[in-house]
């Protein structure tokens, strides 16, 4: 049982590390939550129309944390080695990511923004009116266009200072942009203060305005504490970046771009898949992932958490224990996701309760949360393996491993039993999650043959 129970003083590093990332997300999904809630109130169609957006958004956060995440890798390892000029140069080199995948992420929504939204507007079920959803999600994403560049230069000076150990001003500064989110949204959805009524324009401002406030916060803490973050010094000056290590970064980052990019393209065309069987479907995806994603947060976390304690372990270039540590970060995390599944499962038939919302809508969001919990175990084992796996600049096998088996094991599943099918929708979603028990399987035959274990900064 050693090998993957640690001691006390294992656990308090994890939970040093852990727990400010927790917090933050914590309290993110709750605002979410919040927000949904909020916005759920005003009425389906808005409520629908907002969620269709924020599932196309998700592809470009996810394209852009799997675009930094491949100089992550470095950041962690040259943190591990203390090379200051080389986190410095991978901050760089995220900087330049940001602003290529912002632009292009603009123009994308911009010229197609009708054509995406349509694809999840099929009307069926429950009357819902598919032309004020398509209205009411282009009113929100006119909007929110402007928050893209700000989110993704928070991304990089955030996961820089988290490679490096710094989890507490991220936590605060996501803190703070989440409370001023969830005020601005209290006063400018419904009006009050003697604001105007602005429905989910208003949710989108507060938005924006939270995200530059948290960006503002995280780059002045950064260029502010030189002395804690020495590689804040001379930052912009020059910006030059070897040529060497711009191409190993992109060597082992476009894999995991390309990972998180096809990852979450794959995920809002799996949703796609589900909004075949008609609106009433993505409203209740709606509810259920908004709570799903709260319980999800401490699985998340602690893919950070392995991502960061095992990449500083390999950058030593000390792999005594390395495995050790591994198994028990991964035990640790399935554990506790047990626990969570088990809450989630009994809670709910609860959450759909805060919409206003038809019992239809209600009744599916509780059978999908409920669904949901059952596979949350095998959620948090294939996060910390992927996580683990990356540690490694192992980014060609994550791609097969993630992307590869989810567009073609996990949506052709999806897009046969939903057009093809007269399988009920939650039996649908039950056998795509199901799916991942082999990906699971797979994920354990490699950590076992530890292809992982590599020090990539000191090759």
């Amino acid at each position: 049982m050693n090998r993957f129970i640690g001691d006390r003083a294992f656990y308090k590093r994890v939970l040093s590390i852990a727990i400010p990332i927790i917090i933050q997300n914590g309290i993110t999904n709750f605002v979410s939550l919040l927000d949904n809630i909020m916005v759920g109130r005003i009425g389906t169609e808005q409520m629908s129309g907002v969620a269709i957006i924020n599932q196309l958004f998700f592809v470009f956060y996810l394209g852009v944390f799997g675009a930094i995440s491949g100089a992550g890798i470095f950041t962690a390892q040259y943190v591990g080695q203390k090379n200051t000029e080389g986190v410095r140069h991978t901050l760089r080199f995220k900087l330049l990511e940001a602003a290529v995948i912002s632009a292009a992420g603009v123009l994308i929504f911009i010229f197609f923004k009708d054509q995406l939204i349509s694809l999840y507007l099929h009307e069926q079920g429950e009357n819902i009116d598919a032309a004020a959803t398509l209205m009411y999600g282009n009113r929100y994403l006119s909007v929110m266009l402007i928050g893209l560049l700000p989110f993704a230069v928070t991304q990089c000076y955030a996961g820089t200072l988290r490679e490096c150990g710094e989890t507490l001003v991220p936590m605060s500064a996501g803190v703070i942009a989440v409370c001023v989110n969830l005020f601005l949204n209290y006063v400018l959805i419904f009006g009050n203060f003697g604001a105007p009524v602005l429905g989910v324009r208003g949710a989108a401002i507060a938005t924006v305005t939270s995200r530059i406030v948290e960006l503002l916060i995280v780059v002045l803490w950064t260029h502010l504490n030189r002395d804690k973050n020495p590689f804040a010094v001379g930052l912009y000056r020059g910006f030059s970046i070897p040529s060497s290590l711009a191409l190993k970064i992109l060597i082992k980052g476009t894999p995991l771009f390309l990972n998180e990019f096809m990852w979450s393209l794959g995920m809002a065309a799996l949703t796609q898949c589900y909004s075949v069987r008609g609106l009433s479907v993505v409203a209740a995806f709606n509810i259920s992932s908004t709570i799903v994603n709260l319980f999800k947060v401490f699985v998340i976390s602690m893919g950070n958490v392995v991502a960061i304690m095992i990449g500083q372990i390999l950058g030593s270039g000390d792999m005594s224990n390395v495995v050790e540590t591994d198994n028990r970060l991964i035990a640790f995390s399935v554990s506790v996701s047990v626990v969570l599944a088990f809450i989630q499962f009994i809670m709910a038939p609860l959450f759909p309760e805060f919409y206003n919302t038809g019992e239809e809508i209600k009744k599916l969001a509780a059978e999908f949360i409920c669904i949901a919990a059952f596979y949350l175990p095998v959620e948090a084992f294939l996060n910390s393996a992927y996580f683990t796996i990356r540690s490694g600049g192992r980014t060609v096998i994550t791609f097969l491993f993630d992307s590869v088996f989810l567009w073609f094991v996990s949506w052709p599943a999806a897009f046969i039993l939903s057009r093809y099918t007269s399988f009920s929708i939650g039996i649908i979603y039950t056998t795509v999650l199901s799916l991942d028990s082999i990906k699971a399987l797979i994920g354990f035959i490699m950590l076992k043959k530890k292809i992982w274990i590599r020090d990539l900064v000191g090759e």
